[in-house]
């Protein structure tokens, strides 16, 4: 692969009021490779990945997270838990702490872009303390070539500090990790945590702003692919549901697997240049392309090796939110450039702990809305002796820590745009069947792959009563017959072999819906609230 970003410029970082700076510009992913080994800042895998450890935080901290309140943001973001407001001047003395702290030393600059689509670039300078977190960004964001960076103009910096704590007493921080974006700076400043998904995710935040407010392009935390005849599928889902795995398929080209804009055009673009996947419990048997793609290049994040650099990708010691990062180009079958068109089938997530929703279903419109604000998973509440209750979790929109409006407002731009598109809406569980966590087991990837491929296929037909059954408690229409599925298996109900067992669980969900969507009752609209669940008790 040729390399992206080998630059012979130079830059001074004066102007960010970093003074004295050794500036190491635009290394290639190799060359940061070896510097991280050479600090003893990482080491390398028997596969050639680079594997380093985060360090205190090995994931996101949504409470740490803020946005300076102003005059771009103060009537437009949805503040409260999820966007904190931050005052403007603590910003700025923040930020003159951090550049003076950043100043005097080794430093790791990177020219890169956001959004595939030419129409939709944002220029994004990274400044970073450590070699990895470089790294990490030549691999998640768009690399520039040669003459693109001969006039390149940054419009958004991301200074990254992890080693500079911060003091919540004067700072007006939580603790002493922080990630605050500033629209009027147009700066990401993160410091004090050594997790890179906070470098991505704080670009992604501002774009779930800019796009949405001012581009008319709905942006959305989803996966994408293209089909052979060129159409458009999207994947929605949070965490361990399978939005990475189920969007890297071999028959199907990848847009990309997290981030994507969707324009009022009807193309789809992906935000991104990589790929930052969980791996926990990795094999080469489920997730061929995932594991074939941990190579040199790719960035291991707290996993667990022994002295031959193999990895345990069971072993959770550190963490269970162990990741790879890796350039999209190490997946073989991309799409070049990663934009698509023509969005047919939208694909709503979910691992359903409870083990209550059909493995497939089809949505109405008004459904779609209600189930893409609920953005509904769950979490299993752990694996010690005895606890078998899962934890209902809603993340609205699917993506709702990275979400500066309120939800409503995206959830209106996407029934607006299906309705225009015309597109199916699925709603797939990719969680439990034959009973809730700790009794049934997890749903057979085989199995949801099949379902995916018939929706894809056409083979599920519009909904009729012959083909289709109305779920008595969620309303929703699952499918009576799938190629490749045994028909027992699409019916929750019948793998329980438990009717009451079954239902009081349906309820114990359908009333964990209704509790979460109250937030959003008085913002949507009638025909949005009528798509939630049709019943809550016998």
């Amino acid at each position: 692969m040729a390399n992206h970003t080998q630059s012979t410029k130079s830059i001074s970082l004066d102007q960010y009021g970093i003074k004295n700076a050794k500036v190491n510009y635009q290394l290639s992913s190799d060359e940061l490779h070896a510097e991280t080994v050479s600090k003893g800042q990482g080491v390398e895998s028997s596969s050639g990945a680079l594997a380093v450890n985060t360090g205190e935080f090995t994931g996101r901290s949504p409470m740490d997270r803020f946005i300076v309140k102003d005059n771009i943001t103060e009537d437009k973001v949805w503040w409260g838990n999820i966007n904190i407001p931050f005052e403007s001047d603590k910003f700025q003395e923040l930020y003159d702490k951090v550049v003076d702290y950043l100043s005097n030393k080794e430093l790791y600059v990177r020219d890169s872009y956001a959004c595939a689509d030419e129409n939709y670039k944002l220029n994004i300078r990274v400044i970073n303390e450590y070699p990895w977190s470089n790294m990490f960004a030549y691999n998640m964001f768009l690399r520039p070539t040669e003459d693109e960076l001969k006039d390149f103009s940054p419009e958004w910096t991301v200074v990254n500090a992890p080693g500079f704590m911060a003091n919540p007493e004067v700072d007006g921080t939580r603790q002493h990790n922080f990630a605050i974006l500033d629209f009027t700076r147009k700066i990401a400043l993160i410091g004090g945590t050594g997790y890179t998904g906070e470098i991505k995710k704080g670009i992604f935040s501002a774009l779930n702003f800019i796009l949405p407010v001012f581009k008319d392009t709905l942006p959305m935390h989803c996966s994408a692919n293209v089909g052979e005849d060129g159409d458009t599928a999207i994947f929605f889902g949070l965490s361990g549901t399978g939005k990475t795995t189920l969007s890297t398929d071999a028959n199907r080209s990848l847009i990309g697997d997290d981030e994507h804009g969707w324009t009022k055009e009807n193309t789809v673009f992906n935000f991104e240049g990589g790929c930052y996947a969980k791996v926990i419990n990795l094999s080469q048997e489920q997730e061929p392309e995932i594991f074939a793609a941990i190579k040199k290049g790719a960035i291991l994040e707290n996993v667990i090796m022994d002295d031959s650099g193999n990895i345990d990708f069971a072993d959770t010691s550190i963490t269970q939110n162990t990741r790879v990062s890796y350039p999209i180009y190490h997946i073989d079958n991309i799409r070049k450039p990663s934009t698509g068109k023509d969005p047919k089938n939208i694909f709503f997530l979910t691992a359903d702990a409870f083990g209550v929703l059909p493995p497939i279903s089809k949505l109405t419109p008004s459904q779609a809305a209600y189930h893409f604000i609920s953005g509904y998973t769950a979490k299993v509440a752990g694996t010690e002796a005895g606890v078998v209750e899962p934890v209902p979790s809603f993340s609205a929109c699917f993506g709702a820590p990275f979400m500066p409006l309120h939800p409503t407002e995206y959830a209106d731009m996407l029934s607006k745009k299906m309705l225009e598109a015309g597109v199916n809406v699925w709603l797939v569980n990719t969680g439990w069947t034959g009973g809730p966590y700790g009794i049934g087991t997890r749903m057979k990837l085989k199995y949801t792959r099949a379902m995916i491929n018939a929706a894809l296929n056409g083979d599920l037909k519009d909904y009729t009563y012959e083909d289709y059954h109305i779920h008595s408690v969620f309303g929703v229409a699952q499918p009576r017959t799938c190629p490749g599925v045994p028909t027992e298996v699409l019916s929750p109900r019948t793998t329980w072999n438990n009717d009451e067992a079954y239902y009081k669980m349906a309820f114990k969900l359908s009333n964990a819906f209704r509790n979460n969507f109250k937030q959003f009752e008085s913002y949507a609209s009638e025909e949005v609230r009528r798509g939630g669940p049709q019943r809550y008790a016998f």
